[in-house]
């Protein structure tokens, strides 16, 4: 066997690795399309606030108070006001199986109101959490939170 033929061997070989890979790659990325159903369409029961365990709209109940929440605990960070910074605050969170909230993530045109987002976010009560065939669940939550100026 000629230097060439080993050269155009592992040539090959190293392209067909790349094909292989992309194909693992792609086929991961189609195993989750968007025709599946996702944790939130399973949910039986969705998480509870604590006091709207006996309306018959549980969500909207939670809703409600979620605001009411967000009302009571919010506080315009006073660097931004200097600063006149402003915006919409898009946080997701998830309820976990303790009823406890966690893994807070905010997106926000600055900082300062990411972190006042979250701390808000962060001192929802317990909930009852979510089930999925008898089993409590964790829950994936969006809330959007605006900071405005007058």
């Amino acid at each position: 066997m000629g230097p060439q033929l080993i050269k155009c061997l592992l040539k090959n070989k190293i392209i067909i690795m790349i094909r292989v890979f992309f194909i693992m790659v792609f086929s991961c990325f189609f195993s989750f399309s968007q025709n599946k159903t996702s944790v939130f369409d399973k949910i039986e029961e969705a998480p509870v606030y604590p006091g709207c365990e006996e309306a018959k709209n549980k969500r909207s109940c939670a809703n409600t108070k979620i605001q009411e929440h967000i009302i009571r605990n919010f506080r315009y960070p006073k660097e931004a006001q200097k600063k006149k910074i402003q915006g919409k605050v898009y946080v997701q969170f998830y309820i976990g199986v303790g009823g406890y909230i966690d893994n807070i993530r905010a997106r926000a045109p600055h900082e300062i109101l990411e972190k006042e987002a979250k701390r808000i976010i962060s001192l929802l009560p317990r909930f009852i959490p979510g089930k999925i065939e008898g089993e409590n669940v964790r829950v994936p939550m969006s809330v959007p939170i605006s900071f405005r100026l007058q």
